[in-house]
């Protein structure tokens, strides 16, 4: 057995708080292969029998809980280790992201690393009283040395074994002071998201939910807040209940609950990034093109002429072609408002720079005077154009590195006259997707979404990436909202806007997953679980639903909705008495509609109150007289009562349609065969056989059990019904 599939054995022993079992598994394991943990799990060991020998003793000892339980999160940190150690032995890419921060005699002491981060804050300060010219050569040196540290911090970080608490109370209280650069902090809270994502460790995750508690900065909150929920495992819950009660308690606050529940959305919004480009890229791209004075060629970008043959021939077309383009401009800036990821598909050719290759570089925020960015930046004749795109553009940190890198090669495929307005200034840089202000630029939803979508870069593209845990591929990740701390009473009211988030955008199994977390049977979820349930279960949807929207009806008694949606699923199960009465019910509030008429009568069609039914059909018909629906429920209506030639001049407009509907073949071959014209009631049947999937069978169930009263009612034998199935089906 593999190290992972053996630690995974011992972490669910863990789970279940097996603690006796867990030592026995990681024993059997080191015992068959050759790393030196044997002595901390002997130590581990002989504590557990210890205790187990004092208690048969019968000695009393009050502490002996919280010792089982110190034991249970020694075990599994030194699992978590001894498959950390694992993975770097074996791995080459991970051997080399250990191995690089660890090269010669390099030591990573907690002062050593503090005085790093403060001193190049303190350097910067006093930078700022020397010459321009001794300012700007010093702080290029400064900057190439600080991004080295950091790197290595990143990777160091990353590659770490399981904290102990020093260690964790060391990185908080660095996380947590005004004596640190925000970029530092933000790039240590990702390296310790990645950690988590590769093992869980349980101070980490402390570590990064007192951060979002405590800090001030709301940048390095939201990146927190990321990273402690996509670490959440309800598996490891059970092992660290503490944890459980900290995001319960993070749960009652309701200015926490907003920033969750706007998380959860935009993790859909982000994976959503490949179909939303899909629509940019068909629906978008070409009006935009169309409606611009520009032309792409094997030269670049080409202008166009003013007096273009095409202008002078169709004038109007120029001013056509500008409005579609400028409907098009409003209709991706309302997409990027709504948190659509629409520069996704753009950046992702940009993602094969060196820059790329480096591993920390995906999660740094952006700097205009990193080290690979700087004099592209700074000494560009473009400099103001691309100082003012970036910084209105809703462009996450990953897309304006690719920007400014790609930026020179763009400007020498530029036409002359765009590139001369460029250089001067005089060009006004407007993205895509539009301006966004900057009261949102620096709110906590923007700022927390372009994270997000940095990350989802990283787990897309990232040349090596299939060697991470990518939480955008993992239900038990990305959908938080259905995990058991995220279902607090506080969450509930937030958790139906989940719900409803995901029915719109058709993840129907995932809005049932949160619906299932939910304990409390109210309205909203009796309403909400109905309208899942038509998607995702088949047998049992119609008496599920009518059982739920019954619960509603009973909650809120003569809730038209849950009244409606009652008599819908009656009506499906056949019920058509007891869906009569309801939809009777709905019709007196409301006497105009035209579904409920219309669902009454048909109800009233099949427990054969025809009479009564016509009446209601031909008001139907009178007022919207080519409504298919309503002229083949009539025509049935006057088929029952034996009056064919009336139903006639109504099915075969019906029949002649270029997309005939199914329903329309049945009784219009009822009606021939009522007439005595076989053979033409059997191509009807036959029809409809062709239009409809499993058609044999609902034909003999049409013939023997739903409308074999209609078929004795007009002399039609046992034999003849037989002998008709056989010709219709031959």
């Amino acid at each position: 057995m593999q190290a992972n599939e053996h630690i995974k054995l011992v972490i669910e022993n863990l789970c279940q708080r097996q603690l006796g079992a867990g030592i026995r598994n990681l024993e059997n394991y080191l015992l068959t292969s050759q790393q030196g943990y044997m002595e901390q799990l002997s130590a581990i060991k002989y504590s557990y029998e210890s205790m187990v020998h004092y208690w048969q003793k019968g000695v009393v000892d009050d502490q002996r809980s919280e010792v089982y339980e110190q034991l249970l999160h020694r075990l599994y940190a030194l699992a978590a280790d001894i498959q950390t150690n694992s993975l770097f032995r074996t791995n080459f890419y991970w051997q080399t992201v250990y191995q690089r921060p660890r090269k010669g005699d390099t030591e990573w002491p907690m002062t050593f690393i503090r005085s790093q981060l403060e001193n190049y804050v303190a350097d910067m300060a006093v930078l700022e009283l020397e010459p321009e010219h001794i300012r700007n050569t010093r702080r290029k040196e400064l900057d190439a040395d600080h991004q080295q540290f950091v790197r290595d911090l990143f990777d160091y970080i990353l590659t770490d074994y399981s904290w102990r608490e020093n260690i964790a109370q060391f990185y908080e209280e660095l996380l947590l002071s005004p004596t640190i650069d925000t970029n530092d902090q933000q790039l240590i809270v990702s390296a310790i998201t990645m950690s988590l994502l590769r093992m869980y460790d349980n101070q980490k995750f402390l570590t990064l939910i007192h951060v979002y508690r405590q800090s001030k900065d709301v940048a390095l909150r939201q990146r927190a807040l990321v990273g402690w929920v996509f670490a959440y495992d309800n598996c490891i819950s059970l092992l660290y209940p503490k944890v459980y009660h900290e995001i319960v308690e993070v749960c009652s606050d309701v200015h926490c609950t907003q920033e969750l529940t706007e998380l959860q959305l935009q993790l859909y919004y982000c994976m959503d990034a490949e179909s939303d480009q899909q629509k940019i890229r068909d629906e978008i791209m070409p009006d935009l093109m169309n409606g611009s004075r520009m032309k792409l060629t094997n030269r670049g970008l080409v202008e166009m002429d003013e007096d273009s043959l095409e202008d002078i021939l169709h004038p109007e077309a120029a001013e056509h072609d500008m409005e579609k383009m400028e409907q098009s401009m409003k209709r991706m800036a309302d997409m990027q408002r709504q948190g659509s990821d629409i520069y996704y598909a753009g950046f992702s050719q940009m993602k094969r720079f060196p820059f790329f290759n480096d591993l920390s570089n995906w999660f740094m925020p952006f700097n205009p005077h990193h080290p690979a960015v700087c004099e592209i930046w700074n000494h560009t004749k473009a400099k103001k154009f691309l100082q003012g795109i970036t910084h209105i553009g809703a462009f996450c940190d990953s897309d304006k590195y690719s920007f400014v890198l790609a930026f020179e090669q763009v400007l020498a495929h530029m036409p002359e006259s765009m590139l001369k307005m460029v250089e001067e200034g005089e060009a006004v840089p407007m993205p895509i997707g539009g301006e966004v202000a900057t009261e949102e630029q620096n709110s906590a939803a923007f700022i927390r979404r372009m994270y997000l979508q940095n990350l989802f870069r990283f787990f897309r593209l990232y040349s090596v990436r299939r060697e991470f845990h990518n939480p955008f591929a993992d239900i038990e990740k990305y959908l938080f909202f259905a995990k058991a701390p995220f279902t607090s009473d506080e969450m509930s009211t937030r958790r139906y806007e989940v719900v409803s988030f995901l029915i719109k955008r058709q993840r129907y199994n995932d809005a049932n997953d949160v619906l299932e977390s939910n304990v409390n049977y109210d309205y909203q979820y009796c309403m909400l679980s109905a309208h899942v349930s038509q998607f995702i279960f088949e047998e049992r949807k119609w008496s599920l639903e009518h059982s739920l929207y019954s619960v509603a009806l009973n909650v809120k008694p003569g809730d038209r909705k849950a009244m409606a949606g009652l008599a819908r699923a009656l009506y499906a199960q056949e019920e058509y008495g007891e869906a009569l009465e309801l939809y009777q019910k709905l019709l007196e509030g409301k006497p105009d509609s035209k579904n409920y008429m219309l669902n009454t009568a048909i109800c009233m069609v099949n427990i054969r109150e025809t009479e009564k039914a016509l009446k209601l059909l031909y008001k139907l018909n009178y007022l919207y007289p080519d409504d298919n629906n309503v002229n083949i429920a009539l025509a049935w209506a006057l088929t029952i009562e034996a009056r064919y030639d009336d139903a006639l001049k109504l099915y075969e407009p019906l029949v002649a349609q270029e997309q005939p509907i199914a329903d329309a073949f049945l009784n219009y071959g009822y009606c021939l065969w009522f007439m005595g014209r076989i053979d033409e009631a059997a191509k009807s049947f036959r029809r409809f056989l062709s239009l409809e999937d499993n058609a044999r069978e609902k034909l003999e169930k049409a013939f023997l059990k739903s409308d074999y009263d209609v078929l004795s009612m007009h002399q039609i034998t046992d034999s003849e019904i037989q002998m008709m199935l056989d010709v219709a089906t031959a």
